[in-house]
């Protein structure tokens, strides 16, 4: 009987070992886990129950516990890095299989997709055509098309001009003539092709509080000139409103007519030096992807060269009552179990979900430390077992040599 008590306890330091030397394995794989063995003693029992004078027949491991505690954030270089501050596992999908993982170390594929080392590809919540967020589940997919452009409606002009500026001597309006006109400026406007076309602006004062705005488009004068007036204080008085609509024009380049309204509200008539505040359009030309941005709520922002930038999905995250019970498939993977419960998948940031960290990867939660000591424990226990056996095996040699 000592023999066998003995095997099982050779068994349990065996099995205390294999978790022990998988945890340090593991202790730099990111999102790793770590797990401990749990063990359970043996007695034989009868139909009355165990006897109070029994011995105990050994030990058994009762389960192998994985433990979920956070382990440490590492910021890295790469933007597409994710990192789960909280409770919660990202979504994979493996050829059709939905996986869950902590290892965050995310890129790009050639098709587009936010994949891991393994091929398996991120999941969140989609974008309808408008860019909102639905409820619906999917791959992520980062667009590399270009963007569409949008023509210039609006243009906000910001100013002050000079009131001790006088009226030009000559007349009438020249473009070409700069002493036909006091100031000007310019910025750039966008047709709806995208093509840029350079929008100048000139003013012409005409009397006390008064000017005239004239708008050329590529050299092209647009329409008649736009009265502009102040009053004593400065303050904007004319047009009403603060807007001038120009008329519709046709750019070169093959571009749709455009419609442009100027918003010269914030322009002023102060005593000092004529000077540009504002000169803001609202139009741009198309994109290529330049850049992928991930908040804390897991959004998922494309970043194109023309400055823009386009809501591409939103990372989800999955939880359940007991994490303990997921099925370990290795590859930083997990899979759902009965066990483990119904699973939860919801926005970073909502319920009981962490927040997402871009630029980063959650460090192995395994204590090097810690799990050298057990090193040590475990090594003992087993030396201890086969202890026993030498010493069962001298007393039944000395019953055999009885004579």
């Amino acid at each position: 009987m000592p023999f066998r008590i003995a095997i099982s306890g050779i068994r349990a330091a065996t099995a205390d070992l294999n978790v022990i030397g998988n945890n340090i394995a593991n202790v730099n794989t990111a999102g790793f886990k770590g797990s401990r063995a749990e063990f359970s003693d043996v007695f034989a029992v009868s139909n009355t129950g165990v006897a109070s004078h029994a011995s105990g027949q050994g030990v058994n491991t009762a389960r192998v516990s994985q433990q979920f505690t956070q382990g440490n954030i590492t910021f890295t270089d790469n933007g597409m890095d994710l990192a789960v501050s909280g409770q919660g596992f990202f979504v994979v999908d493996d050829n059709g299989a939905q996986l869950f993982s902590r290892d965050g170390a995310f890129g790009l594929d050639r098709e587009g997709y936010i994949v891991n080392s393994n091929k398996q590809r991120l999941k969140g919540f989609t974008t309808d055509t408008s860019g909102n967020i639905t409820g619906a589940l999917g791959q992520m997919r980062i667009s590399t098309a270009n963007t569409q452009p949008r023509a210039t409606s609006t243009v906000e002009l910001g100013a002050n001009l000079d009131s001790q500026e006088t009226v030009p001597l000559v007349a009438p309006f020249n473009p070409n003539d700069n002493s036909t006109f006091n100031f000007t400026s310019a910025t750039t406007v966008f047709d709806s092709l995208g093509g840029g076309h350079l929008a100048q602006f000139y003013f012409v004062k005409t009397g006390p509080g008064t000017w005239d705005m004239h708008t050329a488009v590529d050299g092209t004068l647009v329409g008649a000139a736009s009265p502009i007036a102040f009053g004593t204080t400065g303050a904007l008085t004319t047009p009403a409103g603060g807007t001038v609509a120009l008329p519709a024009f046709t750019p070169s380049g093959g571009g749709a007519a455009m419609n442009v309204t100027l918003n010269v509200s914030e322009m002023t008539q102060f005593g000092a030096p004529f000077g540009v505040n504002r000169v803001v359009q609202d139009g741009y030309t198309t994109g290529r992807l330049s850049g992928i941005d991930i908040d804390t709520s897991g959004n998922i922002f494309a970043r194109y060269t023309n400055g823009q930038s386009n809501l591409q999905g939103q990372v989800a995250l999955a939880n359940f009552p007991n994490p303990q019970g997921l099925r370990a498939l290795g590859q930083n993977n997990w899979a759902e179990t009965f066990e483990a419960g119904s699973v939860l998948i919801g926005a970073p940031g909502t319920s009981s979900l962490g927040l997402v960290q871009a630029g980063a990867l959650e460090d192995s939660n395994v204590d090097l430390s810690e799990q050298l000591v057990k090193l040590i424990v475990a090594q003992r226990n087993f030396q201890a077992s086969t202890e026993v056996i030498q010493t069962a095996d001298a007393t039944t040699q000395s019953v055999i040599n009885i004579r």
